[in-house]
């Protein structure tokens, strides 16, 4: 279960770093505006900043989960689960804060959360065996 559990928040990391490219490079391309509901270039040069700086923590917590799977296979299962714990259960709260505060942003939420929920589940249950 321990190696189902790092593929999966391997799996959230890559999802995570595909947002932060939508957020932080590619937010005032149609494909972004598109993806976040953005309803014109002026809305989207206008929060550019935020989004940018959001694609950046998206960013730095799959380099977390990334490098917690190294970690792991290197040996230091407890360091290395733990980053992969903080950095996958942060995608985890993000994402529930997301779907509490915007029930509108749903399928979002559910995109950014469901895998790194999985990902420390099955590794928590692969790490208590």
């Amino acid at each position: 279960m321990v190696v189902v559990g790092l593929a999966l928040a391997a799996l959230a990391a890559l999802v995570h770093v595909y947002i932060f490219w939508l957020e932080s490079i590619a937010w005032t391309g149609e494909k972004a505006r598109a993806t976040f509901g953005l309803r014109s270039a002026e809305e989207a040069e206008t929060t550019r900043a935020l989004a940018f700086n959001q694609g950046f923590y998206n960013l730095f917590l799959a380099v977390a989960v990334v490098v917690g799977i190294i970690v792991v296979a290197a040996g230091s299962t407890a360091v290395g689960a733990t980053l992969v714990f903080t950095g996958a259960g942060s995608m985890v709260a993000a994402g529930l804060v997301l779907l509490l505060s915007d029930r509108s942003k749903t399928s979002a939420a559910l995109k950014q959360l469901v895998l790194p929920l999985l990902g420390v589940v099955a590794l928590a249950i692969g790490l208590a065996a």
